[in-house]
């Protein structure tokens, strides 16, 4: 057991092999950078509630299409959202996945709003 600079009697500080390597975060850590965008966010939020096309998506949140498309890419990359083509349109929605889920719980959580009716 290594010496600790101060011993607060925690077992922790006896048993340091419980706190995992700066690896084991790494997937966490990609998930936030990834929603370190209000804009990438508010995209994530809205496929939560509805599959929606480019074209729709853009018009919604008032972004060009192009930029939408980038931030399509990188919640894609991660496994936030999946995609599905119909002829040549091409449709999004959350990935029915824990980690989706939880990221919608917490964004509705730290903005304080709940989810739209679904009509």
């Amino acid at each position: 057991m290594p010496d600790m600079p101060h011993d607060h009697n925690q077992n922790i500080e006896h048993h340091p092999e419980l706190v995992p390597d700066a690896a084991d975060f790494q997937k966490a850590a990609e998930i936030f950078n990834l929603l370190n965008d209000g804009n990438r966010i508010r995209i994530f939020w809205l496929l939560c509630h509805c599959e929606e096309c480019v074209m729709n998506i853009s018009s919604i949140v008032s972004m060009s299409s192009p930029a939408v498309s980038h931030h399509l890419r990188q919640l894609k990359s991660r496994g936030l959202i999946v995609s599905r083509r119909e002829g040549k349109e091409v449709y999004y929605k959350a990935a029915d996945t824990e980690d989706a889920r939880l990221m919608h719980h917490i964004i509705e959580h730290a903005v304080k709003i709940a989810c739209p009716d679904e009509k």
